[in-house]
């Protein structure tokens, strides 16, 4: 009996010894002013044995290793803790858009550079003197093209009709110079371009073409600039107090109880985020909106509204037309007399000679698409949209993923021993969803439901506002541009005719001074460009000899 007395005893004095012993080691401070100052404060401000705790506000409350000072320095570090690994996100993310931005802008500003040039070069070679003397028609085309991607304001149907119409206006001069034409003839002229049809299907099909992909073109280059823009205001949020204090709870709150490196429970964790990210995960709804549209918009650009191969073959679309008017030209000439009415003859002396009557069949050899130059930005646009479309793709659910994003890796526990808030053990909350209305009960952060946070609220219209965008240039019509940042609607206009406007006829009016003004054109003015009498056609034969002898 003595015996198993004794043994009881020297089990009780072990067990009481290391019992001793934990509590010496939670009262010994040493682990924490180590880790205390590595995060740079005065590790001096530890106390060397664990104190009585009551004046803490968010950690348990008595022995422990913080001082209300302490406390209050780990709830402002948490607080930077807790945005580093948002901001990372945020910044890879807003970081990938800016990027295919860029290069995006660079590759369709370059891809107008080089059609600009391409034209003009064949123009030169092919039409000589006749295009360098009217060779501002087609530079005030595209520098209306560049206006228009760069900053709108351009309507690129008028735009289309008023070059066909100033082409119109130059051609039919030359391919009937023996007669003088007053500048309200002309006006009779271009008024009734597109019911001429001089240039044939040409502009009808060109005009489709150019408003769908430029359209397109802009949109989509405008989205990847709003997502990006979007995601660098979201990410200059500041969490809000109750928020910090969850963060402090979580990650330094096991420095007070002198267990350093106990980490949070994954749960745990997840809990004190989708509270302080809650106003972020309002945004998904609308970020996959635009996301989808945006891969919507991608096909488009692969598909029927790729610009590369609308602007690469631009000069021989119009060379096609211009040779059109010229096989045509008696005809169009008898049409617009009927019309407009008989012109009065030259002056016999400036006429040196007619049009002839026969014409040429000279073309520009299509581009090989093998031999499909690149820009300066050195690729085409069949290898930037699937590497576009493969971010748009990984970026959906980006906010609604965000805390676990950020509860990952040496952040958390792997296991169940881990801290829950109070101690080590098990966390057995359940895990809220997502976005404000669901962390009515968040056990871990107040958060007030009510009080949605403004910034993140206009970036959530910002996207809504893009997504019309893109759905309206995914059916080839345009939308009026406007400040992103602030709230408004957009105006339509769509491309093509409907109901009434379309007509096929060639109205004419009785006399020609009863027709009304046309609008004025920007840089096609009858008088803009003083011609030679010369005929079109005799040089256009001549220079077509050249010209097919260079593209061989």
């Amino acid at each position: 009996m003595a015996g198993i007395n004794v043994l009881s005893l020297v089990w009780a004095s072990a067990v009481l010894l290391v019992a001793v012993r934990a509590e010496l080691k939670t009262r010994t401070c040493t682990e924490v002013r180590l880790a205390y100052g590595s995060k740079g404060f005065n590790h001096n401000d530890v106390p060397h044995q664990g104190v009585n705790g009551a004046q803490l506000k968010v950690c348990p409350q008595g022995f422990t290793c913080c001082t209300p000072e302490m406390e209050e320095k780990l709830s402002q570090q948490s607080r930077t803790d807790l945005r580093a690994p948002v901001t990372q996100l945020s910044s890879n993310l807003q970081s990938t858009f800016t990027q295919r931005h860029r290069r995006f802008d660079q590759f369709f500003k370059e891809l107008l550079d080089n059609a600009e040039r391409s034209l003009h070069d064949m123009f030169t070679r092919t039409y000589g003197v006749m295009y360098v003397q009217n060779a501002e028609l087609f530079k005030q085309f595209f520098q209306d093209l560049k206006r228009y991607y760069v900053s709108g304001g351009v309507n690129l149907e008028q735009m289309l009709s008023e070059f066909w119409a100033g082409l119109l206006e130059r051609m039919f001069k030359l391919v009937n110079v023996q007669y003088h034409f007053t500048e309200e003839y002309m006006e009779c002229v271009s008024k009734h371009t597109e019911q001429l049809k001089p240039f044939g299907d040409v502009p009808r099909k060109l005009k489709l073409q150019v408003t769908r992909s430029f359209v397109a073109a802009r949109t989509f280059a405008q989205g990847l600039a709003v997502i990006g823009d979007v995601v660098g205001k979201v990410s200059t949020v500041n969490a809000s107090p109750d928020c910090v204090r969850a963060a402090m709870k979580m990650m330094y709150c096991p420095y007070c109880s002198g267990q350093v490196a106990l980490k949070p429970c994954p749960n745990y964790c997840l809990n004190v985020m989708k509270g302080c990210l809650a106003n972020q995960a309002d945004m998904d709804t609308e970020w996959n909106n635009v996301m989808d549209a945006m891969l919507n918009l991608a096909e488009r650009l692969e598909g029927p509204f790729n610009i590369e191969a609308v602007m690469d073959p631009i000069d021989v679309k119009i060379s096609d037309a211009i040779m059109n008017m010229q096989e045509n030209s008696m005809q169009v000439s008898q049409k617009v007399f009927q019309g407009c009415g008989q012109p009065r003859p030259a002056v016999p002396d400036r006429v040196s000679r007619s049009a002839p009557d026969g014409g040429f069949n000279a073309r520009f050899r299509p581009y090989n698409p093998e031999e499909r130059p690149t820009t300066a930005a050195g690729t085409s646009l069949d290898r930037l949209v699937p590497d576009v479309k493969k971010h748009l793709k990984l970026a959906k659910k980006f906010w609604s993923t965000l805390p676990e994003s950020v509860c990952a890796g040496e952040l958390i526990s792997a296991g169940d021993e881990c801290w829950n808030g109070t101690a080590k053990s098990r966390y057995d909350s359940v895990v809220m969803g997502n976005g404000l209305a669901n962390q009515v009960a968040n056990p871990d952060v107040e958060v007030d439901i009510t009080k949605p946070d403004l910034v993140i609220r206009r970036q959530i219209m910002v996207l809504r506002l893009m997504t019309n965008r893109l759905k309206s240039a995914h059916n080839g019509h345009d939308v009026t541009f406007f400040d992103m940042s602030e709230d408004g609607s957009g105006e339509e206009s769509g491309s093509g005719c409907e109901g009434q406007h379309c007509t096929s006829d060639f109205v004419f009016t009785p006399t020609i001074t009863k027709i009304p003004p046309v609008i004025a054109r920007s840089g096609v003015a009858s008088g803009a460009v003083s011609l030679p009498l010369t005929s079109f056609v005799l040089l256009l034969g001549a220079a077509a000899l050249a010209m097919l002898a260079s593209r061989r």
